[in-house]
């Protein structure tokens, strides 16, 4: 059953551990911009967000918030706020655009100054290799249903570890691979736009297999001290009641969100239960002899991005109506083979993406990965809230919302470390508000406003009391800011 919502906070006041990682998370396609400068061709988001009707009002990244040209002043606003880790991803087309061949150095010029401009303001660089970008002639050749992607991902992997590893010790490979597989070719809302679930299961273990061939790339350039790692966007899946058929369709949800990549990448095998529940749709023949172990290859951490539970039970084959589950709006469900379950909208408050606020799922979240891989550390890669941010007459932007929403999660990781696990960082999504994929502009998550006109930047008093929270290691009541 939930967790009461009191039980996110402990009893009495806990500091965080002094070497404890304070950061803010970007995406390359959300904020760079600069998409046709220095070599970089067009990514599945360039095309999708310039096919009509893909994104709210026809926006795209081909601006962003302009960070390829603004990036100095964006870590020294980093570095006001007192952030010492910075999460960010490379633009896979812009340093080998064809996603083939040698890289383009212009390119990857680009993040090596990135790093050098963090490492000098005193913010260890996070790398995230692949946040959805794939470029758009390696979708043409077949996407990520396709064996081959994930050797080519492998060869960029190599290319940018061998830039940057000598400075950069806390590598992820894919951020959210189940995005990618699932709204990005099943439900279709994400790019490259695809509505065909047999294909959204091969593209999750070639997801899996792009994982660890470019684990074992990166391991074969760095240096051993290098941390590598995966973040996932796992769901804290809970059933409507104890009803047989209601936990039944968590355990599938459950599968389908969670044992499709933390099976593989933990454990060594896809649960038996998912296979079950697929069989309509595909005999899972791609799998082939050897993949599972080089996915299993041993973790240096996990990363988990979270923002909300999931609430399911059994369908009733008489409703209609739309899906609940928070992926967007679209004729086809991002769920391979779970016609018979249904979404129901958890209770409690909600930002504006209509997810409920509940930092008890990012503390169960934290305590099952505790005890399903003891040892592994563990970071919060993303979580935030978008929130209708608007400046005041005097210019500032007041945002009480996010600062409870934080204060309320950081709770909960300050409750885990109490209870014994390994958290070791945690990282705001996002730094900047920028662009929210098919929502457009239109959903602000930056804890620094952004004036899309002007591009000119303002920290909102969430980034205040944030930087509070990181220069001291301990969480200011949420009406001090």
């Amino acid at each position: 059953m939930p967790e009461s919502a009191q039980s996110a906070t402990p009893a009495s006041p806990v500091t965080f551990p002094p070497a404890f990682l304070w950061g803010a998370a970007t995406s390359a396609y959300q904020i760079e911009g600069a998409v046709r400068e220095d070599g970089r061709t067009p990514s599945i988001w360039d095309t999708f967000s310039h096919t009509p009707g893909k994104t709210a009002g026809g926006e795209h990244g081909d601006v962003a918030v302009d960070h390829y040209h603004r990036y100095r002043d964006d870590v020294a606003l980093m570095a006001e706020l007192g952030l010492n880790s910075y999460r960010f991803s490379v633009s896979w087309p812009r340093v080998q655009p064809t996603g083939r061949g040698p890289a383009v150095q212009r390119g990857l010029d680009f993040y090596r100054r990135l790093v050098d401009e963090l490492l000098s303001a005193g913010i260890k660089p996070a790398v995230t290799l692949y946040h959805w970008d794939l470029p758009q002639e390696l979708e043409d050749a077949g996407g990520w249903p396709e064996r081959e992607t994930a050797h080519r991902f492998a060869e960029y992997a190599q290319i940018v570890g061998e830039a940057l590893g000598d400075r950069v010790e806390h590598w992820m490979t894919l951020n959210e691979p189940w995005c990618a597989a699932f709204l990005g070719y099943a439900s279709g809302v994400h790019a490259p736009g695809r509505t065909d679930p047999a294909a959204s299961l091969r593209a999750a273990h070639h997801l899996n297999l792009a994982h660890g061939l470019g684990a074992a790339a990166l391991r074969s350039v760095m240096p051993a001290r290098n941390s590598v790692a995966i973040s996932l966007n796992s769901s804290a899946v809970r059933p409507l009641s104890q009803d047989a058929a209601d936990l039944a369709a968590a355990r599938k949800i459950d599968d389908l969100a969670n044992g499709v990549f933390h099976g593989p990448l933990l454990h060594g095998a896809y649960p038996e239960s998912l296979f079950a529940a697929t069989e309509p749709l595909t005999d899972w023949g791609y799998v082939l002899d050897g993949d599972l172990a080089l996915i299993n290859q041993p973790l240096d951490a996990l990363g988990l991005n979270y923002y909300t539970p999931a609430l399911v039970s059994a369908a009733d084959p008489d409703a209609a109506g739309p899906r609940a589950d928070g992926h967007g709006t679209s004729d086809h469900s991002p769920w391979p083979a779970a016609d018979d379950v249904a979404f129901h909208q958890t209770p409690g408050d909600r930002t504006e993406m209509g997810w409920t606020i509940d930092p008890t799922g990012l503390h169960e979240l934290i305590m099952r990965y505790t005890r399903e891989a003891p040892g592994l550390p563990l970071y919060v890669t993303e979580n935030g809230a978008a929130y209708d941010d608007k400046p005041d007459p005097d210019g500032r932007v007041h945002d009480p919302e996010r600062i409870a929403y934080l204060h309320g999660h950081l709770s909960a990781v300050r409750r885990a470390l109490s209870d014994g696990a390994d958290v070791r960082g945690y990282y705001l999504w996002s730094l900047l508000d920028n662009f929210e994929w098919a929502y457009g502009y239109g959903k602000r998550f930056g804890a620094v406003y952004v004036d899309y006109a002007t591009l000119a930047r303002t920290p909102k008093s969430s980034a205040h009391w944030y930087s509070r929270a990181a220069r001291t290691g301990t969480l200011p009541e949420p009406e001090d800011s």
